[in-house]
């Protein structure tokens, strides 16, 4: 009897939703609300604010939330404790990752992660749009730069630094600047975004004949001498190395940008997505 309406409860102050709630638990909206009404009258407490549009989470509510989810967390552990998975991660975990870097760097991780695992299954979708992880039924999200959602686990994997860039041939052709301010006397290769990121946070508005949403589209126009370009350093430092672009204003790059792992607090809690998680950090860190 004591248990009755927790894991309802959890599931709609996580979704923020009845009918979510049943989806996630495969039962009735009906239900759920029966339950959590019936959870609050034993406790003689309103634990949820309910409009026709809206559900949140009252302050008593948060509360008792958090003692909740570590007991179903730690129910988790228990039936874990049990089973074989530890040794033999198997089953499916849904990715998240923005479009180039998912190309570029965690899909190639994952594959090398499934060779190792042959009983785990990777559904990954890259998008560059910040997805609601628990609302779309998502495992693990990568996430570039500040994290907003402080109610997830976040695991840091690695950073990465935006570099400033030319080509030897647009050098060349029209010299290369020397400070901030003289960039607005070149040709600069623009992508969703008119500015850039500097040190010190400073964001400086710049201009030019390019303007591509494709950081591999802007890095061909810079070898082509079209302009200069500012991407991260996955785009550009293979051909930096190679001397097919110059590095421009090194003192003044912006500060790394953090790359980490995002999931429910729930997740870590299971073996194949801890273990993900941690070979995720390893290659990444080792790339």
């Amino acid at each position: 009897m004591q248990w009755q309406g927790i894991s309802e409860f959890v599931a709609v102050a996580e979704t923020q939703s009845f009918t979510k709630a049943g989806i996630k638990l495969a039962i009735s909206t009906a239900q759920i609300s029966r339950q959590v009404s019936a959870l609050e009258q034993r406790l003689n407490i309103k634990l949820l604010y309910r409009t026709t549009r809206n559900v949140s989470v009252t302050q008593e509510g948060q509360l008792f939330y958090q003692h909740c989810r570590s007991v179903l967390d730690g129910l988790a552990v228990a039936e874990n404790a049990i089973s074989n998975l530890q040794r033999k991660p198997q089953g499916k975990i849904r990715l998240s990752a923005p479009v180039t870097y998912g190309e570029q760097v965690i899909l190639p991780i994952a594959n090398d992660f499934m060779l190792e695992y042959p009983e785990i299954e990777i559904e990954a979708v890259l998008s560059n749009r910040r997805i609601d992880i628990i609302e779309q039924g998502f495992d693990i999200a990568i996430r570039i730069g500040y994290l907003s959602d402080s109610s997830m686990m976040a695991k840091k994997l690695t950073t990465r630094v935006s570099h400033v860039c030319a080509s030897p041939s647009y050098i060349e052709r029209f010299g290369a600047p020397t400070s901030l301010e003289q960039l607005a006397q070149h040709q600069c290769l623009l992508g969703t975004l008119d500015y850039w990121r500097f040190a010190d946070e400073k964001q400086l508005r710049v201009d030019g004949r390019v303007r591509y949403n494709s950081g591999f589209s802007l890095r061909d126009a810079a070898l082509k001498g079209l302009g200069i370009v500012q991407l991260p350093d996955h785009y550009v430092v293979p051909y930096i190395e190679q001397g097919l672009l110059v590095e421009l204003l090194p003192d003044v790059s912006a500060e790394p940008e953090l790359i980490s792992a995002l999931y429910p607090h729930n997740r870590q809690l299971s073996p194949k997505i801890k273990l993900f998680v941690e070979f995720l950090s390893t290659q990444v860190a080792n790339d």
